[in-house]
């Protein structure tokens, strides 16, 4: 089954403009949350520029991998930048 039909993706901005002119200390809120279950899976705070890219990235992968696939590959992402 597609992720999209398992996940959903929640982006919570931390102000009202667009990434681009953004105050410097704004964050946003990007989460993976199992639709079923309502259990946030991934959770990231970022700098609205890097959660605008994160959340494309996202949305895509959503759309082109099944479920699993999806949430093992970004939750070996999310270790990565975690040890970075």
């Amino acid at each position: 089954m597609k992720a999209h039909r398992e996940y959903e993706l929640r982006v919570t901005r931390g102000g009202r403009g667009p990434a681009l002119f953004s105050a410097p200390d704004r964050v946003d809120r990007i989460e993976v949350v199992e639709i079923v279950s309502g259990e946030s899976l991934l959770f990231w705070e970022l700098e609205p520029r890097a959660a605008s890219r994160l959340a494309r990235a996202l949305r895509d992968d959503l759309r082109r991998l099944d479920a699993e696939a999806f949430i093992t590959a970004w939750r070996e992402a999310q270790r990565r930048d975690a040890a970075e």
